[in-house]
């Protein structure tokens, strides 16, 4: 039961993280982090294994998922495709300032 238990460790590391990345961190977002913690420690006494190795398969392909709909939404933006090119344009700024200490102001709008 030790590399299940590890592949577990794994795979809900790896989801956190893409929920992190590209859902958001925000207070008003926890509820997605808080779901997959509780779905993790509901089927942390599963004994078969059969269901874990699906339960975490899952998982998996929804990791797979959030990374795959992320890259595919950079790629549209880079290629010019149909998309606002000002949430790019923002992320590309402030990732500038930010590497060299600084923040963008708030813009005003009425």
């Amino acid at each position: 039961m030790g590399s299940e238990a590890l592949q577990a460790t794994k795979v809900y590391r790896q989801l956190l993280k893409a929920v992190k990345n590209h859902i958001g961190k925000e207070d008003h977002k926890r509820h997605f982090r808080d779901y997959i913690t509780q779905e993790f420690q509901k089927n942390r006494g599963l004994l078969d294994l059969s269901s874990i190795q699906q339960k975490l398969k899952v998982a998996q392909n929804y990791t797979y998922l959030l990374n795959s709909v992320h890259h595919h939404k950079e790629l549209l933006l880079s290629y010019n495709i149909a998309v606002d090119r000002s949430d790019e344009m923002k992320r590309t700024l402030g990732k500038s300032a930010s590497s060299v200490g600084l923040q963008l102001p708030e813009v005003y709008q009425p």
